[in-house]
């Protein structure tokens, strides 16, 4: 069920449903969409349940992002370090 999940997720970054950046303010340095990670070269590390949503982990060199999903299309990314 995780991994179905977590492909699901993937393929949602990188096809036409692109994840929403939910803070209502544009794109920071800070914040992302999962879209945007993805193609700047992100890749997903691990995928946690918390509660009824998923933390989705994102590392490119020493940068990493935190993305939660409360749905398959609306996420909240942030940098972690």
């Amino acid at each position: 069920m995780r991994r179905l999940l977590l492909t699901m997720v993937v393929l949602s970054g990188v096809s036409g449903a692109q994840a929403q950046d939910t803070t209502g303010t544009a794109s920071s340095a800070a914040s992302a969409s999962m879209a945007q990670l993805l193609s700047q070269g992100y890749e997903i590390k691990t995928a946690v349940p918390n509660g009824k949503k998923f933390i989705v982990f994102l590392q490119k060199d020493k940068s990493a992002y935190a993305c939660e999903f409360s749905s398959l299309t609306t996420s909240r990314c942030g940098s972690i370090n």
